[in-house]
């Protein structure tokens, strides 16, 4: 059965959710409470709540790439574990960085519970993810393990660039891809070629799928860029135009500052006049909209699409798979959320 991209999210969050729940139990009472908070599985007084822990995106990807190589998603659990894991933790931590105060539309973890028990927690669940995956430590499982210590580390080196893109006056558009493609990039590409490694793929299966996840979270931070801009409220769950708020260098403005026009230049001076109140923020959106950034950032994102498709064109996988693959491709460029 060939499912589209949202079934496909439905059914990795079927598979993920009981086993996840089951290793974030076993944390220490205090960091499981703003884990669990964190997550949507409890509110902010430990009680039961509504289950929104996010899209399992990365997640879908180790179940599909279990299933390219021609085993079962079944197997791939641990990785998927393992994979949201690591990516919530960067979630805890980058909400602290960059002051974010609301994610999937409540208050983020940090203002509930406090800055050093969401740093803590965030720790918690970098730690659990190799517990996971060790847990019965096969030469899959520990070769799935050093490929996600290899992700890891990348992601954090992205994201220590992207702070210091904040503070400095020039971002090339090739500094801030490759800042992307290790702050996005590297864990997306880890989760495309995870599956493969737990069920014994090939190895030419695990160079597409990891070419396939690099270029898949090129065009996913390419689009979230879009929408860290002119996402709606509503849907996306945070705050409107908040990456400008923040003055982060993101693809759309690093995009329009760097389109050498007089709406870029009159950008680069709002943006170096210290504060921006909710004026000079709407004014801004505007700027870097008219210097041709959105437009910009988006074909970006439909190039990177169409890549992340090309990368599984010459290699023998599961067509279902690949499929599937290709459809959370579209999905992820055409999304609003």
């Amino acid at each position: 059965m060939i499912r589209t991209a949202p079934s496909c999210l439905a059914r990795a969050q079927d598979l993920l959710r009981p086993e996840l729940r089951r290793w974030i139990d076993r944390l220490s009472p205090e960091v499981r409470r703003v884990v669990a908070y964190h997550f949507g599985f409890t509110d902010a007084y430990g009680r039961a709540t509504a289950d929104d822990g996010g899209k399992a995106l990365r997640p879908l990807l180790v179940f599909l790439s279990a299933e390219a190589a021609g085993g079962s998603a079944r197997r791939a659990v641990p990785g998927a574990v393992a994979v949201e894991l690591v990516h919530n933790f960067s979630l805890l931590h980058d909400d602290v960085m960059d002051h974010d105060e609301q994610r999937r539309h409540r208050p983020t973890a940090w203002t509930v519970f406090g800055v050093a028990p969401t740093i803590a927690a965030g720790d918690a669940l970098a730690n659990l993810a190799h517990e996971v995956l060790l847990a019965e430590p096969t030469p899959e499982r520990i070769e799935a393990d050093a490929a996600l210590t290899t992700a890891t580390a990348r992601m954090i080196a992205g994201q220590c660039d992207d702070l210091a893109f904040q503070s400095r006056p020039e971002v090339s558009i090739d500094d801030c891809l490759r800042m992307m493609s290790d702050k996005t990039g590297a864990l997306f590409s880890c989760a495309a070629s995870l599956g493969a490694i737990q069920v014994g793929g090939r190895e030419d299966q695990g160079q597409a799928l990891r070419r396939f996840g690099l270029h898949l979270g090129l065009a996913f931070q390419a689009a979230d860029d879009i929408l860290g801009i002119w996402g709606e409220p509503d849907v996306t769950g945070k705050p409107a135009a908040n990456d400008l708020r923040e003055r982060k260098k993101t693809l759309p403005v690093v995009a329009a500052l760097a389109s050498k026009t007089p709406v870029g230049w009159t950008l680069r001076q709002l943006l170096s006049n210290g504060h921006l109140n909710v004026q000079a923020v709407t004014r801004a959106a505007h700027l870097v909209d008219e210097a041709g950034g959105r437009e910009w950032t988006l074909k970006e994102a439909e190039r990177h699409a169409r890549l992340a498709r090309q990368a599984l064109e010459l290699t023998p996988v599961n067509e279902d798979a690949r499929r599937q693959l290709i459809e959370v491709a579209e999905f992820v460029t055409a999304r609003d959320f």
